[in-house]
């Protein structure tokens, strides 16, 4: 058995999770971010996942159901911007209004919570496949 590829798998993983919570840190750093390069204020960032067949398998049978994750993009919620009053900012529209990014702050620690678990999976997965090819090895000596 190949285990090179379960560790692919896990490596891949690990990757997209940290790219997620990255994303999300980034989303928390700047939820009162009225102004950014492009203009006006911040815009939500989401992580799309995607699925990508792992090469090198060790059966062609195997080679279509062996999938590892990959971030396939981040895109910004165009929707994701909030007008509230505040007529004494800086950025006040003429009516008072500024435009603010709507970032909840539960559905972001949610989502960072959701994906340390998913990292923490990998970790099981890693390790119980550690274990795995330690005990192969000593089934061979």
């Amino acid at each position: 058995m190949d285990f090179s590829n379960a560790f692919k798998i896990c490596a891949s993983g690990f990757q997209a999770q940290r790219k997620k919570i990255d994303v999300i840190v980034n989303n928390l750093a700047n939820i009162s971010t009225t102004r950014t390069p492009e203009g006006g204020p911040y815009k939500r960032q989401v992580v799309v996942f995607a699925a990508e067949p792992v090469t090198d398998t060790f059966g062609d049978i195997l080679n279509e159901s062996l999938q590892r994750v990959t971030v396939d993009k981040v895109t910004r919620e165009e929707r994701s911007v909030k007008l509230v009053f505040d007529p004494s900012h800086p950025d006040a529209d003429e009516k008072g209004f500024v435009a603010m990014p709507d970032i909840n702050t539960i559905t972001e620690m949610s989502d960072m919570i959701m994906a340390n678990r998913a990292y923490e999976a990998c970790v099981t997965a890693f390790d119980a496949t550690k274990n795995m090819v330690l005990k192969t090895m000593e089934m061979g000596r």
